[in-house]
């Protein structure tokens, strides 16, 4: 299990609607020996109920990182985005854009709503499992998260 410096798990929420990419996302985590907690929500409504600590997700952990696709039902990622970054509860939560679209419009969207970085997924398990290790290597061994808040 990856300890951050806080010397605690790090908790990771996955937003992604297709079963096919939150598998693999799981895979690809294990075989990066990433074994944190990946709390998977498939929708933008519930990404926000579970940072809300809303309903069923009532005893959810603070995530210390968002892996965010941009293409949800109910909910966009944009839209999950634009809420997360303006409220003060949440905005410190470093939100990966994890997404199979490389629109220039989508990339500068992203960044301009604060999204922390924009990762385009890759095609095929080896090369997704190389972005996950990317994404390790970076977010959970040179950067210092934010503490719970």
């Amino acid at each position: 299990m990856t300890i951050s410096p806080l010397h605690r798990p790090i908790e990771i929420l996955l937003v992604e609607d297709s079963p096919a990419d939150i598998l693999i996302t799981r895979e690809a985590f294990e075989e990066a020996r990433l074994m944190n907690a990946i709390h998977v929500v498939e929708d933008g409504v519930q990404a926000l109920e579970f940072l809300r600590r809303e309903g069923r997700y009532a005893s959810a952990p603070r995530p210390d990182l968002i892996l965010l696709d941009l293409n949800l039902p109910r909910k966009n990622g944009r839209e999950v985005l634009a809420e997360i970054k303006a409220d003060e509860s949440f905005k410190i939560i470093p939100v990966i854009v994890l997404t199979t679209s490389n629109s220039s419009e989508d990339i500068l969207q992203a960044y301009d709503l604060h999204a922390n970085c924009y990762v385009v997924k890759p095609v095929g398990f080896e090369n997704f499992l190389k972005a996950v290790q990317s994404i390790r290597n970076f977010w959970f061994s040179v950067v210092a998260l934010p503490p719970e808040g």
